[in-house]
């Protein structure tokens, strides 16, 4: 498994929010994104914290695509016709 650290960066105007996380943590980072979005003194708001979960969904979905498909040379013809 890769265990780098992963982030997610949103720039914002003259700001940039940086989220590193650990693979497995993604509840975490989804916390922290709420914690920021209600807190008043960042211009973070829900808007930013919709479109930085929306991406690790997608990057989620990437991930589990490569290790679904990783060893097979053609996922179309896994299984035999008619069987």
């Amino acid at each position: 498994m890769d265990n780098r650290k992963k982030q997610l960066i949103l720039n914002k105007g003259q700001e940039k929010y940086i989220f590193r996380f650990d693979a497995g943590s993604e509840g975490k980072l989804l916390d922290a994104l709420v914690a920021c979005a209600g807190n008043p003194q960042t211009s973070f708001d829900w808007f930013d914290a919709a479109v930085l979960s929306f991406k690790l969904t997608q990057s989620l979905i990437g991930q589990a695509d490569e290790l679904l498909y990783k060893d097979l040379n053609d996922p179309l013809q896994t299984y035999p016709q008619g069987s």
